[in-house]
């Protein structure tokens, strides 16, 4: 039985058993393939084929895409409706057709598309006609409960997608399933979708609510638990094709900047696992934050079946004082979110005692819970939820559910949050420290890694100590030194990075990228992202190369760099791919991180524990200059948690960086746009690393005072802080070295 969820039809065989054997008979359901064709006919884009009962229409659409449809009842039916797909692609209507003997060609602007005659298969090529896209080996074939496409498998041809896919990012001779199984572990797939990314230049999506499996062997079979076949094809590069698939299905929701800082979830009424306590008892675990300079962002107060909650506007308040929001768990429903907003709650996060399976129910109550919020007040949407469907990147962050704590769970959530990108899921994420069990060492170094997510949680009031057993809660101070000091630098350096990953965003919001990627999708010509050793390690945006220590150790081996030159963050040192590490030196307090050359990275000041209270009138710059080359960077900024963003109240701010045979220049352009809040002028801290000490320092050609600027020779970088500049003027500054 295949690991699915959904409607099996069980077959019962009677038989007699002799002398330790039995015999029966098995009567299964019978398969047909489609035949051989009986018409062809068509124009303008759409074109229609049939095969004995078999009816079949391909769409081509706009923008490289194709729309292929088949139904052996001859009636083509849209189950999915506009659940999914909100908004139907145009016709491409600039389409020719043409008669090649075995095959009917339909020529597009992108693509050729062959329908072939005995029998009916489909292959769809490049606009030469000559260089296969995708190839059908053999025809539709179906049963009463599904059917199924072949295509060839290329030589060297990779396959990734399907939605959040727990343990792993790259399914080449692997069996995907596409359903929502309840396991929250390593093989499991509650947030997974009916999407698939091939290196060979292409991406499909399934429009349907049928759970799927798709083996991508030789051949590559796919198949929905369906009568039926409705696929959207997609033409280009990886990133293209997240794009637009992400376009059809909707793209990553933009979040309210505190989405991006840590949450803590707990139980604060009745409450199974800790006793009696008050809801107001949640402003004390604020306090908790406050007091130790740990950035919170929002927090859930009533997670946990039969809490409750009390003195919401009260809560909501004190949280607010603290520069956190108010987020509430539902185990039965959103009807209450309107009032509960009302009272001040932002965050959302929803439950599989309602949502169920997922599918249907559970993107409905994503969209519906997103605009609860939207509706009663100014703020985002912002939503988590552990079981959805294809389209949820447009309203929620998925979550990768329960699980309990162990080396093995840090190192198979790396490649599922990764992976879960080349979906266009921008926002996937687990429990800080899991949520049932507890270990100082493991949580920090859970907590390391996931700083570089864009959304993390902790989750309270579960867990049991791994050792003694006895309930322990997970706040990050708890654990006491060395943990404490770790966990607070981790946190800081996230609110610290926090513009880079806000940035990240954006751009996510506009091209379906999200910010966590498998080493492939930004070197998809290194065979050595495709590896084992790159399998446990990501790119957080394209400049941080992030390698997490999963096992009991103070040494990372197999860490994978690819081509170009990477910076350890930590020490300076830089090492020149494509090349792998082995015997890092990674005690506690260090993440193995590293920073591509040429990276431009804008940073919050040092301190910095919440939007709120940041300096406004500072922004810092950490720049990491290329050998050669010109490299350059785009900073979004808006108010961070209305919706102006979405009418065009936004700023952006281009940043170059040129090293030569003189020096360094750094060209900062004026900050273009407007939103509530933005200030008019502020300072800027650049740290520039690598090189030698300049023998001066240039603003706009004059000469900063010493006083401005420095050079560390242990760590080789020098630091310029200029006075505060109008942000609707651009500016240089020049370190110039020693002739």
């Amino acid at each position: 039985m295949p690991r699915a969820s959904g409607t099996y039809h069980v077959v019962v065989v009677p038989y007699d058993v002799h002398d330790n054997s039995f015999t029966g008979t098995a009567y299964l359901p019978a398969t047909t393939d489609a035949g051989d064709l009986t018409s062809f006919s068509g124009g303008n884009g759409s074109y229609t084929v049939r095969a004995g009962a078999l009816t079949a229409r391909a769409d081509f659409l706009k923008g490289g895409q194709l729309r292929l449809q088949a139904d052996p009842s001859g009636v083509l039916s849209d189950p999915a409706g506009t659940a999914i797909v909100r908004r139907q692609p145009a016709l491409q209507r600039h389409t020719s057709s043409f008669d090649a003997g075995d095959y009917y060609g339909i020529r597009s602007p992108e693509a050729v598309l062959r329908v072939y005659k005995e029998p009916l298969r489909f292959g769809l090529y490049k606009p030469d006609n000559r260089t296969r896209i995708w190839q059908e080996d053999k025809p539709l074939r179906w049963s009463t409960g599904g059917m199924r496409q072949s295509l060839t498998r290329g030589v060297d041809e990779q396959f990734f997608g399907g939605g959040e896919q727990n343990g792993s990012f790259s399914h080449r001779g692997r069996t995907m399933y596409v359903a929502n199984s309840f396991d929250w572990n390593e093989g499991g797939y509650n947030n997974s979708q009916p999407f698939y990314l091939s290196s060979g230049g292409y991406g499909v999506f399934r429009n349907t609510f049928a759970p799927g499996v798709y083996t991508f062997g030789s051949p590559v079979t796919t198949g929905q638990q369906e009568r039926r076949l409705d696929a959207f094809y997609f033409l280009g590069d990886a990133k293209q094709v997240i794009g637009k698939y992400t376009q059809l299905v909707g793209k990553p929701f933009m979040p309210p900047v505190y989405g991006l800082e840590p949450g803590d979830s707990d139980c604060y009424l009745h409450n199974a696992n800790r006793g009696e306590r008050h809801t107001l008892d949640a402003l004390k675990i604020a306090d908790g934050y406050t007091e130790h300079q740990m950035p919170l962002g929002w927090m859930l107060v009533n997670d946990g079946y039969g809490c409750g909650y009390e003195n919401l506007e009260q809560t909501a308040k004190g949280l607010q004082d603290h520069h956190a929001q108010l987020g509430l768990w539902t185990q039965d429903g959103i009807g209450k979110l309107a009032d509960q907003v009302k009272a001040g709650q932002r965050v959302a996060k929803l439950d599989v005692a309602w949502v169920g399976n997922g599918y249907k129910f559970a993107l409905d109550a994503c969209d519906a819970a997103k605009k609860g919020i939207e509706d009663n007040s100014d703020a985002r949407g912002f939503v988590w939820l552990p079981v959805s469907w294809a389209g949820a990147q447009r309203c929620g962050v998925l979550w990768s559910g329960d699980q309990k704590l162990s080396w093995d769970y840090i190192r198979w959530q790396i490649p599922t949050y990764a992976g879960a990108t080349m979906s266009g899921i921008a926002y996937n994420t687990g429990d800080v420290g899991s949520i049932y069990r507890h270990d100082a060492k493991m949580y920090t170094r859970d907590l390391q890694w996931k700083a570089f997510l864009p959304a993390i949680m902790t989750m309270d009031g579960w867990a049991s100590d791994i050792t003694t057993g006895k309930p322990a809660d997970q706040q990050p101070w708890l654990d006491g030194e060395p943990y404490t000091s770790v966990n607070r630098t981790y946190l800081q350096l996230k609110e610290r990075l926090l513009p880079y990953m806000y940035t990240l965003s954006a751009q996510a919001a506009r091209t379906g990228v999200g910010a966590v990627r498998p080493l492939w999708l930004e070197y998809p010509d290194d065979p050595g992202t495709l590896g084992a050793q790159a399998t446990y390690e990501f790119l957080s945006g394209p400049d941080f190369l992030v390698a997490p220590v999963y096992e009991d150790s103070e040494t990372r081996d197999g860490i994978y760099l690819p081509k170009g030159t990477w910076t350890d963050y930590w020490t300076g040192r830089s090492y020149e791919g494509p090349t792998t590490l082995n015997g890092y030196h990674a005690p506690l307090d260090t993440l193995p991180l590293f920073v591509r050359e040429g990276a431009i990275v804008p940073m919050w000041p040092k301190g910095t524990t919440s939007w709120q209270s940041r300096d406004r009138n500072e922004l810092d710059w950490d720049l990491y200059p290329a050998a050669h080359g010109t490299s350059r960077y785009t900073l979004y900024e808006d108010d961070g948690v209305t919706r102006d963003f979405a009418k065009g109240s936004a700023a952006t701010q281009r940043v170059s960086l040129h090293r030569d045979t003189r020096g360094t220049t750094v060209t900062v352009g004026a900050s273009k746009g407007d939103y509530t809040g933005k200030p008019t002028a502020r300072s800027y801290r650049f740290t520039v690393h690598g090189g030698t000490a300049p023998a001066r320092v240039l603003l706009d050609g004059r000469r900063l005072p010493a006083s401005s600027w420095s050079y560390d020779t242990r760590s080789h970088i020098a630091t310029i802080t200029t006075p505060s500049l109008p942000l609707d003027r651009g500016f240089t500054v020049r370190l110039v070295d020693e002739r």
